[in-house]
């Protein structure tokens, strides 16, 4: 532990599990707002945007 993490009395893990959270509700409300969201595909190594209705946009090279 750091000084900060004795401070804000949060651990590690609990910011992780916190962050993981808030990224699974904003991607929640994207689905309902119909906002395609962003990801990564690791065995293609390129980023897409994933719409509600399940279409991949993959992103195009510079």
């Amino acid at each position: 532990m750091n000084e900060l993490d004795f401070m804000c009395g949060i651990s590690d893990d609990e910011l992780t599990r916190r962050f993981k959270e808030s990224i699974r509700i904003d991607n929640e409300i994207k689905r309902i707002k119909g906002s395609p969201i962003a990801r990564y595909d690791v065995t293609m190594h390129k980023a897409y945007l994933q719409y509600p209705d399940g279409r991949i946009e993959y992103a195009e090279e510079l």
